[in-house]
This record gives C-alpha cells, sequence and structure tokens, in this order.
C-alpha cells in the first residue's frame, strides 16, 4: 500500500521527467487506460497514447516548457498539484477551435492538476487553468483591467 508521502514522490517525479523530456519515464507512470481532460479546452485523452498526444499538445507549442511545482497536496487516493508552466509560444497550439498559431511570446501559467493514483500510477487527470490569461499572454485578448484602474470613456 502507497502512502500519501509515497503519492507526493510520485507527483514530483512525474513533472520532473516532463522538465527532463524523459517521456518513457512519464509514461510508465500512467496506466494503459489512464484519461488525461483538460477542463478549460473541453479536451479528454485516453490511454497511454492520449497522454502522449495531450503532452505533445504543450511541447510542440512551447518546446521549451518547464513546470515549476508550487504545492503538491496528496492523499491515499488523490494528488493535487499546484504549479506554474513557463515556455515561449513557438509552436502551434492546438485549442478548443483549432491550432493557435505560434505568438513568439513569453507565457508564465498557473496551473492545477488533480490526479487520481493506483497501484503507483495515474490513472486519472483533470487541468485547469485561466483559458482566458493565457489568450492575454498570447497577445489574443485584451488585458484586463486593474480594479484600481479608472474606466476610460470614448470621449
Amino acid at each position: 500500500m502507497l502512502t500519501t508521502q509515497d503519492h507526493a514522490t510520485l507527483v514530483r517525479a512525474f513533472y520532473d521527467a516532463y522538465n527532463r523530456r524523459d517521456f518513457d519515464k512519464a509514461l510508465a507512470m500512467v496506466t494503459d487506460d489512464a484519461q488525461w481532460t483538460n477542463i478549460p479546452f473541453s479536451a479528454t485523452f485516453s490511454g497511454r497514447k492520449g497522454y502522449r498526444e495531450y503532452i505533445s499538445t504543450w511541447t510542440t507549442a512551447m518546446p521549451d516548457s518547464k513546470v515549476e511545482i508550487v504545492n503538491v497536496i496528496a492523499n491515499e487516493d488523490w494528488a493535487v498539484a499546484e504549479c506554474i508552466g513557463r515556455g515561449t509560444h513557438t509552436g502551434p497550439l492546438a485549442g478548443p477551435q483549432g491550432n493557435i498559431p505560434a505568438t513568439q511570446k513569453r507565457v508564465d501559467m498557473k496551473f492545477c492538476e488533480v490526479l487520481r493514483l493506483k497501484d503507483g500510477q495515474i490513472t486519472e487527470a483533470h487541468l485547469y487553468f485561466d483559458a482566458a490569461s493565457l489568450l492575454r499572454q498570447l497577445g489574443l485578448m485584451p488585458q484586463a483591467q486593474s480594479p484600481n484602474q479608472p474606466v476610460l470613456s470614448g470621449h
């Protein structure tokens, strides 16, 4: 029986494998029937092949992308990883309405992944991030006004 500490260690090793581009190691941590869901993009990926496709979405768009783990919370069945993803958008990003062409913009994106764990492997994952913040950083949406910024009229 794996402990909560074992699960936290597994999650940290999983993101470390991503950062080192050791996808064989990462794939070994995923079950054959794993389900990966990108919540903001309404996209689900199935199995190890699906996980590879999911990862390819990000590494194609941002080949220099890295994940910084901010916090990992784990119990017997689940782990939550709070992270920051950073990279330069130099390739197409598969979005919900088709590919987003490279913008050459740097991205610094907070995200959270909720991972179901069983027998030392990831069986399910839900990715959460603010899609509007991502689009703003890519220059595809206007910057949000700060609460203290006055609203300018059309005069």
